[in-house]
């Protein structure tokens, strides 16, 4: 996907949420639930003109984060080899964030789910294309498992995001099934897998650089 598609897409997602931000304006109410507990139950509020602009105005910063990167990062020329997979993260990682501030939206106008099975899906899909992405991604200052030992060396950044794709793929495939149980079985199932592949790929890179520098 170009980056000029990407763009234009991502605007699209942000333009849609302005308008219903506008259109529903006047029916949701002045303190807005804005954040969920492991059970579900609302624990967090806040004002409405926050509820309604926050997300979008976010995601269009993301945007402008994400195009300038790939333009400022020294290794840049290796972006530009998995760029067509990076602007799909941001189409991804947009969306999300658009679908996130729609699922607000529709607590706030009165309808009841479980936000957890509304929302793990979509992250369990984010995590695995993530994992995608980390198979493709070339050493780089931005983009990627960036710890002392990739940065330093292409051969542990290679190995490194090999082994980082499966877990990631693993990690949204529990994050997905954690949809299923709601509560606190599926905050484990989302964030002990993501705490523990981090963990995993940082001790991996470094023994990795260990090796690499004796042999």
């Amino acid at each position: 996907m170009s980056t000029r598609t990407t763009s234009i897409l991502v605007m699209f997602m942000i333009m849609l949420a302005i308008v219903a931000g506008m259109v529903l304006w006047a029916q949701l109410p002045e303190q807005m639930a804005s954040h969920w507990d492991a059970n579900d139950q609302v624990n967090g509020y806040m004002p409405k003109v926050w509820g309604v602009w926050m997300m979008p105005l976010v995601t269009l910063g993301m945007l402008a984060l994400f195009l300038t990167i790939p333009n400022i990062d020294p290794l840049k020329a290796n972006i530009e080899q998995f760029r067509g997979v990076f602007n799909l993260f941001i189409l991804f990682i947009s969306a999300f964030m658009l679908y996130m501030h729609g699922l607000t939206l529709a607590w706030n106008m009165g309808f009841q789910f479980r936000m957890s099975s509304a929302m793990l899906p979509f992250m369990g899909i984010l995590f695995i294309f993530m994992g995608y992405l980390l198979k493709q991604a070339k050493r780089n200052f931005f983009i990627g498992i960036r710890t002392p030992w990739t940065l330093s060396s292409d051969t542990v950044w290679d190995k490194t995001h090999q082994l980082g794709s499966v877990l990631f793929i693993v990690s949204g495939v529990l994050s997905f099934a954690g949809s299923f149980f709601g509560g606190m079985t599926a905050l484990w199932l989302t964030l002990f897998p993501l705490l523990g592949s981090t963990f995993i790929l940082v001790l991996y890179s470094y023994v990795l650089y260990q090796r690499e520098s004796k042999a």
